[in-house]
């Protein structure tokens, strides 16, 4: 017999929401800061850790770190994905940005290879690995939480501020940054000032993780807790890995699909993008850090517009509007990013980018969440989308630096290019996910077998 439907939980009033979804994302902030202060750092503290080579082979070395850190993000997903399931999405967002201030306050503090030699950047994959688990289990748990708080209707938009967090994040390792450059010469940068940024991420982890501790529960994991509670133990369905798995194969196919394009186009124009105007443009750091910082701004402004956007018109022609765009417009758009000496073509030229790339950023949430229910969305949002992350996002620099290295720069542009248009083949796969979206029901049945013309979600 089919499952019965539940009516989900009724949403919360206005002012609960926003509460809770600002508390979700001053978590998520701090996280992105402690992850992207490596990347925007990594250009004065490369040669600490890596002293040998050139400057192009000491960013390798730091990118290759960056991507050891996206290699524990599937471990991260499924763990901390599956804690969120069973123990609450609050409590799996409370860990985790615990770990992230370990492994940030372990990078502060780390000798350089000069005293410790190899064991230098040992401790630097340490504390890179923390991280990555954190992070890898933050975006499903995250991701969970704020779709769940918000009201049908306007899960697009709240749902928004996960990437509107992101940015913020990043912006703030950016704006210390800036600050840093003009407060101590390039020497102390280089020498010692590049702590800095990770003792800050250390302390406002603390804050946060009081902060989450006060978070309210998301009322659909209440009632699904609940609701297994009053089951007797032979009616209790399967959770977890086994089910995610047995039951939601082609929704895991679809985050697969619409993730790998988005991740790599986000970490190109905004990780990847700044060291590609120092290293091939030859725009002057400090410089590029302006730009970085302007462009993203725009950026972040631009996430709860699209949200909103896609509360009126779908998810899929939205996640069209991304990659037919991208596809169109990475190899010219790169291209001339790295022939122009010019900062405000560069930063028009990102903004141009980063419009496109929001397509996907405001929807990232949502249109994964919506695919799953209750009882193993965290899990199925986060793994999938940890593994797209860890072999894709995570390679997305050492793979730009090593074809530079070689000569053969160009070829990175089309490797984007390809990649987006993977999400371009899953979109036309995919059903409209608000349109029968499984968090407008508490318990919902697993999706019909599609016949052969049908979608895959």
């Amino acid at each position: 017999m089919p499952q019965s439907r539940t009516p989900a939980p009724p949403s919360p009033g206005r002012s609960r929401v926003t509460a809770n979804v600002v508390r979700g994302c001053l978590g998520n902030l701090v996280e992105w800061y402690d992850w992207f202060a490596y990347a925007t750092f990594s250009i004065y503290f490369a040669s600490v850790f890596f002293p040998e080579g050139d400057q192009t082979a000491q960013l390798l070395s730091t990118a290759v770190v960056f991507a050891v850190g996206f290699f524990m993000r599937p471990l991260g997903g499924w763990l901390l994905g599956a804690y969120a399931d069973r123990f609450g999405r609050r409590s799996a967002l409370t860990l985790s940005v615990t770990l992230m201030s370990a492994g940030s306050l372990t990078i502060a503090f780390a000798p350089g290879h000069d005293a410790i030699g190899l064991w230098a950047p040992a401790l630097l994959v340490l504390a890179r690995l923390a991280q990555g688990l954190s992070v890898g289990g933050e975006f499903g748990s995250s991701a969970s939480y704020l779709s769940e708080v918000a009201p049908a209707g306007r899960r697009g938009f709240y749902s928004s501020f996960q990437y509107v967090s992101i940015v913020l994040g990043q912006l703030a390792a950016l704006l210390v940054a800036i600050v840093l450059q003009n407060v101590l010469t390039e020497d102390q940068l280089h020498g010692w000032g590049w702590r800095i940024p990770f003792v800050i991420g250390a302390v406002a982890g603390l804050v946060v993780m009081y902060l989450r501790r006060t978070m309210e529960e998301s009322e659909h994991f209440e009632q699904e807790r609940a609701r297994t509670a009053a089951q007797r133990p032979e009616e209790r369905e399967r959770k977890g890995l086994v089910a995610l798995f047995a039951e939601y194969p082609r929704q895991l196919l679809a985050v697969f699909g619409l993730a790998i394009g988005g991740t790599v186009a986000f970490y190109t124009y905004t990780t990847y993008l700044q060291k590609y105007l120092v290293n091939t443009a030859g725009i002057p750091k400090a410089t590029v850090t302006l730009i970085g910082f302007a462009a993203l701004f725009v950026y972040m402004l631009m996430q709860p517009a699209v949200g909103a956007l896609s509360d009126r018109i779908g998810r899929r022609p939205v996640m069209f509007a991304f990659s037919g765009g991208c596809m169109l417009l990475t190899v010219p758009l790169m291209t001339l990013l790295g022939r122009t000496s010019s900062p405000w073509i560069a930063f028009l030229l990102m903004v141009v980018a980063l419009t496109f790339v929001t397509g996907y950023s405001a929807l990232a949430a949502i249109i994964k969440a919506e695919m799953f229910p209750t009882k193993v969305r965290a899990l199925g949002v986060g793994l999938p989308h940890a593994l797209v992350t860890a072999t894709f996002g995570g390679l997305t620099e050492p793979i730009a630096l090593a074809l530079k290295d070689a000569g053969q720069e160009n070829l990175f542009f089309w490797y984007v290019t390809g990649c987006v248009g993977l999400t371009f083949l899953a979109t036309l796969l995919v059903r409209e996910p608000s349109r029968d979206s499984q968090l407008d029901t508490a318990d919902a049945p697993l999706v019909p077998r599609p016949s052969k013309t049908a979608p895959l979600v």
